[in-house]
């Protein structure tokens, strides 16, 4: 079904050589939207946007939107904050690190509305959509500088939404746990214990966001069971924090095997953490996540 707003809309979409956004890219256009594909991989953007018949807006996520402007014709309807980095490690992390996380998955979004709002609210319309994840809304376990700045990025998208929907912009939080794409890859022992059991493939986000602007809804769960282990975090922290604790035991026996040269027991883990998702009563706290954008 084609969602008639989307025909002809002039879409952004950063982070789009591969993985969710370029999944995301191909459904706007398969919608009818015209499609400016950036990614720091210039040649990855202008294959995807070959495909598409879209226009390569190739470079940082940040300098997005005057180039798109131009190769849109001069206006943007729909700004998809989608590119992202997975930076691991806690207080341990050097600060370039933090930096880095905190520039490209939060400071992004803030310079393109900073660039987008005028616009907009002169003409009373415009469409934010921000990759968050479900770490934005619960906590990534092994993976600090992510945790934070995904929190920071909801935080943002709420802002935008409380403070201006009142005046036609419309904002999406899309918080997907696991997606099968190359950050998720990259996640290591984490990624095999907690993104892995549930991932989805990127069209499964894709589609979760084009239904998700069709209803205006403001956050977007590709993995729906998300919204209880939110509801159940809020409700009894201490019990979801002791969970996350055993997941994090649990994460740090995998990684001693694996430094000791063991072969982990991945199946037992695999089960572990399904379990975890499934029954979010159980004195193990809830499945966290982080979804695999194209950085």
């Amino acid at each position: 079904m084609v969602v008639e707003a989307l025909r002809d809309a002039r879409v952004v979409v950063t982070g789009a050589g591969g993985g969710i956004g370029a999944a995301l890219a191909r459904r706007f256009a398969a919608e009818g939207a015209r499609v400016a594909v950036n990614d720091l991989d210039a040649d990855a953007a202008r294959r995807v946007a070959a495909e598409i018949g879209g226009a390569a807006v190739p470079g940082d996520a940040s300098t997005a939107v005057p180039e798109a402007l131009d190769a849109l014709g001069g206006g943007i309807d729909i700004f998809c904050a989608n590119a992202g980095v997975g930076t691991g490690g806690g207080p341990e992390a050097d600060d370039a690190a933090w930096e880095l996380a905190w520039d490209v998955n939060v400071m992004s979004h803030v310079r393109a509305a900073r660039a987008l709002l005028p616009a907009w609210l002169e003409r009373g319309e415009g469409r934010f959509v921000s990759t968050v994840s479900a770490a934005g809304l619960l906590t990534m376990i092994g993976a600090a500088p992510y945790s934070v700045t995904k929190h920071g990025a909801l935080a943002f998208a709420e802002w935008l939404s409380l403070t201006y929907r009142h005046r036609g912009i419309h904002v999406h939080a899309v918080c997907p746990q696991g997606v099968r794409t190359a950050m998720i890859q990259g996640a290591g022992v984490a990624g095999e214990l907690v993104l892995a059991p549930n991932a989805i493939e990127p069209e499964e986000v894709a589609q979760a966001v084009i239904d998700g602007i069709a209803a205006d809804r403001f956050l977007i769960l590709p993995h729906p069971e998300v919204a209880g282990y939110y509801a159940a975090r809020a409700a009894e922290p201490e019990r979801w924090l002791r969970g996350m604790n055993k997941l994090q035991r649990t994460l740090e026996a995998r990684l001693a095997q694996a430094r000791a040269g063991l072969v982990p027991e991945q199946d037992h883990a695999q089960d572990h953490a399904r379990d975890h998702a499934q029954d979010p009563a159980q004195d193990h706290g809830q499945d966290p996540a982080q979804e695999g954008e194209s950085a």
